[in-house]
């Protein structure tokens, strides 16, 4: 695949259960380490600070020879006021960016613009028809404005940003990135797992989104549990605690069809494997195990 020559492969933080700054069960330099050790070549930010700051980050990714993905973002879209206060957080984030060393443009940090979690979704990921039209129609015009303006924002910082759809947000199914892409020129974070489990086809999706994809999150997913556990009652946080997101090469996502459809399409960029885990109670050892045979599938559905 050309592929092999077009992208860099990352690791994530959420793979290891963080979802904080800080995290006393998973030393930073220790994660970097073992991403290195495993033969990733960049990784995703997770929470902003988490694997510091200014030098702190520029030595922790230089010693490893680690290159940063880029990170999440949330911003509060649908809500004029808090979205004017969440710039800071959004600026301070592209100040962690922007100080990081960059050999090669095409894999600068992607800002990862995303909403925050919205309670009714997250109780019931999926998008469940009682929920369909969670941001009313008369409210897509102005949430797409503050996207763009967002994008700008990082844009004048000299990096280009991509919107993640996620489960549990306002922009959660194939339909709402496609609106979404529609009203702004924002590039899309494909997440195969998330698209798969709100109900579409990642496939089928990078051939319709060619040329709008900015950023990849190779992720897997189970449908089975996920309806398991959205029979039960449980919400986002049970999916991941039960293995919604499985490795790779498991589950339910077409993957290698994702890959070879990437390919073809001409994508250019980092390909960040994720394999959510649940922040208690979490198996280290079966994490950095899962990790490293992540690396191995993707290495070999590449060559």
């Amino acid at each position: 695949m050309r592929l092999t020559g077009r992208t860099r492969v990352a690791g994530a933080p959420v793979n290891y259960g963080i979802y904080q700054p800080t995290d006393p069960e998973v030393d930073p330099e220790d994660l970097l380490a073992s991403l290195a050790a495993d033969g990733y070549t960049g990784v995703d930010s997770g929470p902003i600070g988490y694997l510091g700051t200014g030098d702190t980050l520029r030595h922790r990714l230089a010693a490893t020879a680690i290159g940063l993905a880029g990170g999440w973002v949330d911003l509060r879209f649908a809500d004029p006021d808090g979205f004017a206060e969440d710039l800071a957080q959004l600026d301070a984030a592209l100040n962690v960016f922007t100080a990081v060393t960059v050999d090669d443009p095409r894999f600068a940090p992607r800002p990862t613009l995303a909403c925050p979690g919205d309670p009714a979704r997250m109780a019931r990921p999926g998008t469940p028809p009682d929920l369909a039209s969670a941001l009313p129609a008369s409210e897509w015009p102005g949430f797409a404005a503050r996207v763009q303006q967002a994008v700008d924002r990082c844009r004048d910082r000299g990096l280009e940003p991509v919107f993640h759809y996620h489960l549990g947000t306002l922009v959660e199914t194939e339909a709402e990135a496609d609106r979404l892409l529609e009203l702004t020129d924002v590039a899309i974070c494909l997440d195969t797992g998330h698209l798969t489990l709100a109900g579409g086809d990642p496939v089928a999706a990078v051939h319709r989104w060619a040329g709008r994809i900015g950023q990849v999150h190779l992720k897997g997913a189970d449908l089975g549990v996920h309806h398991r556990v959205r029979d039960a009652g449980g919400g986002l946080a049970e999916v991941v605690a039960a293995g919604g997101f499985c490795a790779l090469g498991a589950g339910d996502v077409d993957l290698a069809g994702v890959l070879r459809e990437l390919d073809q399409t001409g994508y250019t960029g980092w390909l960040v494997i994720e394999q959510d885990a649940p922040a208690q109670g979490r198996d280290l050892d079966r994490i950095r195990a899962d990790q490293h045979a992540n690396l191995r599938w993707v290495e070999g559905v590449l060559r």
